[in-house]
């Protein structure tokens, strides 16, 4: 498979690394308007760099001989001007989440990628960290009976730096639930089985980013929050959001609690625990099993290997020897979740998914 890479920055260089370890995948391309982020690309690339044609563009791109897929890693709010020109050429696309910075941008593009004859699929990685695999088998399979609470904590480090500052404001990135929580709003849907219907979320920007100025602009992204998501089916899932906890040793955390069991798991200790119900004060039975992850695949990314897992999975679906197992549907609807937070937290009220979606069409 020959590949095409927009977008040559942070994430970039991690999906150069993960195709390089990908069986059959071969860059021949990739775009982006930075020399700065074009020149990482050739370190990255290494003795391979030459082999590499560079573009300005995802347009220019487009048009490379040969191409079989691209990826589509730039920044946020310019994913709908990156993936135009590679339907129209009829590529394979995997797309970075989020899927677009608004509704209106998402639903364009999911309703492109419904109507295009090759693969879209949304980059979800969180969904292919082993750990978080074992955890959502074992719900979908019964090992803690039917689920009814579903939560998650991500305690980490600040938003860092990228070209041109782009990720410190939420008009060019979202907003911090949109990029940084449409991870965990997926991984709700796709462990819950159900669609969300209504949001309430309570956060604000207490500590990071306070001193910066970018032509005398402030940052305006929340760095902390608590989101409450109830489900049609009656599940309630609630996302913890700390983004000055560096110090924390589990990163991500997952408890999903059935009328069984409880399991959880922690990132990047990897430690899966099922905790079966025994009755008040039985001795109480927990089982607990480390989930490995290949060396090769942790040392590409930052992803705790998923973007390696990923790209198989994708691979595997342009062959036609699998299915697409993250839509456009599945990134609008992240989007959906992530945008009736940012409302719901600057707005002090619950919002429905119903609202967010009756948001106008940019046709």
């Amino acid at each position: 498979m020959r590949y095409g890479l927009v977008g040559t920055g942070m994430m970039g260089l991690e999906h150069i690394r993960n195709l390089a370890i990908t069986p059959g995948a071969e860059l021949v391309a990739i775009a982006d308007p930075e020399g700065r982020s074009l020149d990482w690309a050739a370190q990255a690339l290494g003795d391979k760099a030459d082999a590499v044609t560079s573009y300005p563009n995802a347009a220019a791109l487009a048009v490379h001989p040969g191409l079989d897929a691209v990826i589509v890693a730039s920044p946020n709010h310019t994913h709908r001007q990156a993936v135009e020109p590679l339907f129209d050429a009829g590529l394979h696309i995997l797309c970075e989440k989020p899927l677009a910075t608004t509704i209106a941008d998402a639903r364009w593009i999911a309703e492109h990628a419904a109507q295009h004859p090759a693969v879209f699929w949304t980059a979800m990685e969180y969904r292919y960290m082993p750990p978080v695999a074992a955890l959502i088998e074992a719900v979908h399979t019964g090992a803690i009976g039917r689920l009814r609470m579903l939560a998650m904590r991500e305690h980490r480090f600040p938003f860092l730096v990228k070209v041109r500052d782009w990720n410190r404001f939420a008009r060019n990135s979202g907003g911090t639930m949109v990029e940084k929580c449409c991870h965990f709003f997926d991984l709700m849907r796709f462990i819950v089985r159900s669609e969300p219907v209504r949001v309430y979320c309570s956060g604000g920007q207490d500590v990071n980013h306070l001193d910066e100025r970018y032509g005398g602009e402030r940052p305006d992204i929340v760095d902390n929050s608590y989101t409450i998501v109830d489900f049609a089916d009656g599940t309630r899932a609630m996302l913890d959001l700390c983004m000055f906890a560096d110090g924390a040793e589990e990163q991500e955390e997952i408890v999903a609690t059935g009328d069984a069991a409880r399991l959880d798991v922690s990132i990047p200790g990897g430690v899966l625990t099922l905790s079966p119900r025994v009755g008040f004060g039985n001795p109480k039975r927990p089982k607990r099993r480390t989930v490995e992850v290949d060396p090769v695949a942790l040392a590409a990314g930052s992803h705790h290997g998923s973007t390696f897992y990923q790209h198989q999975a994708f691979a595997r679906a342009v062959r036609g020897e699998g299915p697409v197992e993250v839509t456009a549907e599945d990134g609008l609807r992240a989007v959906a979740i992530g945008v009736a937070a940012e409302i719901s937290l600057r707005e002090h009220r619950a919002v429905t998914i119903a609202e967010v979606l009756a948001q106008p069409s940019d046709a």
